[in-house]
């Protein structure tokens, strides 16, 4: 009974003494806390072993007990949180230096308009069927809204102004379109036009009335047929020209 006393009293004085040795590694460490070697105000640092807690100051300095082999929780909002675990070499005189980095937010997509269906007509901003107008067309029908307006821009000239606009906006407009309708081969291989006279022959199509409707009603085989023609008539001015 007595060898169990002695043994059982051992092994408590063992426990005491490896219980306070543990807490007599404790040191007070020294850091500073950092973001591009600017100092952070408010990180959280949290021992996780002893669960001791505290903040960094306004220079991003801190203190806080740790020994060898504790890990710390630094962490703040928009900062990326970080773990350090303890060294010996942190546990001496000198500052230990913690890099936190800013915490990289990515933006979702923003679908501007995701439902076709929605336009002023539905919202009730213009009425159903009201004619749609160009920005030239739009300067016409302001300068002609009213008499007024009318006998004041006819005397200035600046509604014919004003219509030779809309004329050539309408023109730019079907050239566009013509330029996506054909490629370079067509009219090189099958109309027969050189390549240095593919953009002149696009100009004298634009002013073939019956060939710029069949581009506005986007009819390709009106367009296809029509181009043939006026093909040999450029043709024909070309060779006079020579």
């Amino acid at each position: 009974m007595k060898i169990n006393k002695i043994i059982s009293i051992n092994i408590l004085l063992f426990f005491v003494q490896f219980t306070f040795g543990q807490k007599n590694d404790l040191r007070q460490l020294v850091g500073k806390v950092v973001e591009h070697s600017t100092p952070i105000e408010g990180v959280n640092i949290i021992n996780n072993t002893t669960q001791a807690a505290t903040v960094s100051d306004s220079e991003g300095n801190f203190l806080l007990m740790a020994k060898e082999g504790d890990v710390l929780v630094f962490s703040a909002v928009n900062l990326e949180p970080q773990k350090r675990r303890i060294t010996v070499e942190d546990l001496y005189p000198n500052t230990l230096v913690v890099k936190m980095e800013v915490k990289e937010v990515e933006l979702k997509e923003v679908v501007v308009n995701e439902n076709a269906n929605i336009t002023a007509e539905n919202l009730g901003i213009i009425p159903y069927g009201q004619k749609k107008y160009t920005p030239a067309e739009r300067k016409v029908y302001t300068a002609t809204s009213t008499s007024v307006d009318k006998l004041l821009n006819a005397i200035s000239g600046r509604t014919a102004m004003l219509k030779k606009e809309v004329n050539v906006e309408k023109k730019e407009m079907l050239f566009r379109k013509l330029e996506y309708l054909f490629e370079e081969n067509y009219y090189t291989d099958r109309l027969k036009i050189p390549v240095d006279d593919i953009k002149g022959f696009q100009l004298f199509c634009m002013d073939d009335a019956d060939f710029a409707v069949s581009l506005n009603t986007k009819n390709k085989t009106m367009s296809m047929f029509l181009i043939t023609d006026l093909a040999r008539k450029y043709l024909t001015i070309l060779e006079n020209e020579k």
